[in-house]
């Protein structure tokens, strides 16, 4: 039996044996990527950029909407210190948010920019934004950020109140500025992956068993929009979410044991 057949067999089973409530299981991320903890997708590539968290590779991977790898880059001047998101540009490339402070203890916060990857082989050098944190907000632990206008926000993971910072997108050493604290309502609201469509009208927030859908917000003013709580009826360790189109968006999972390293499909209502 091919190692595809066996792929669409595994992939089968899946379906028929996991209720995944309103998320749509379309690939089964590859077995060699156990912790997948973002993604990001590019229309020019038609891939889903991927990366793993704290102390695996320093690489940066491709794959194709069934799961499989279709391209493999090593970031030949970066560090794995502890990866957590990814976003991207118009000009299609891919920033990775280096940022991640689970022990508080961190001293250098850093993205890391690889410039059009879908035409990279498999080795690159990236460009580096190293992020000067105001003093009361050393100790945070980001997971997610997104690019808007130029700029790039960062939310902090927290169990209540969290708090938005936003950094120029300049290669070179930038200072965060803090832009506001919120608290989104209800328990289990830890924020752990982030985006905004590419037509700049609708914000996601990625929690394991559910999303916030945010619209109708003025320049920045995110919290001052429309909030909608949008549940999955699954749970997983949903740690990546993007925009395919700006009403349909993509979820991966970490891998546990036989559970997750999956790939959804979630269809927003307008």
């Amino acid at each position: 039996m091919t190692s595809n057949l066996l792929k669409f067999t595994g992939l089968f089973f899946i379906l028929l044996s996991c209720n995944t409530g309103k998320l749509n299981v379309i690939g089964d991320i590859a077995n060699s990527l156990k912790e997948v903890s973002a993604a990001e997708y590019i229309s020019s590539s038609n891939l889903i950029w991927v990366i793993e968290d704290a102390g695996n590779k320093n690489n940066l991977y491709g794959l194709n909407l069934n799961g499989n790898i279709i391209k493999d880059i090593d970031i030949s001047n970066a560090e794995n210190i502890d990866w957590e998101d990814l976003t991207s540009d118009s000009d299609g490339n891919i920033y990775i948010g280096d940022f991640g402070n689970n022990k508080g203890k961190r001293k250098t916060f850093t993205i890391y920019k690889v410039k059009n990857p879908a035409n990279i082989v498999d080795k690159t050098t990236a460009e580096i934004i190293t992020i000067e944190m105001p003093k009361k907000l050393k100790d945070e632990d980001y997971e997610s950020f997104f690019l808007l206008n130029n700029y790039f926000y960062l939310f902090t993971k927290e169990s209540g109140s969290f708090k938005v910072v936003k950094v120029a997108n300049k290669i070179g050493k930038q200072k965060a500025e803090l832009v506001t604290e919120f608290n989104l309502e209800g328990k289990h609201n830890k924020i752990t992956s982030a985006d905004i469509s590419n037509d700049g009208k609708t914000v996601i927030l990625l929690n394991h068993d559910k999303l916030w859908k945010i619209s109708d917000f003025t320049a920045d003013n995110f919290f001052k929009g429309h909030i909608e709580i949008v549940p999955f009826g699954h749970n997983s360790q949903k740690e990546g979410i993007c925009f395919k189109t700006n009403n349909t968006i993509l979820i991966t999972d970490e891998r546990q044991g036989s559970d997750g390293g999956n790939i959804y499909s979630l269809k927003l209502q307008p």
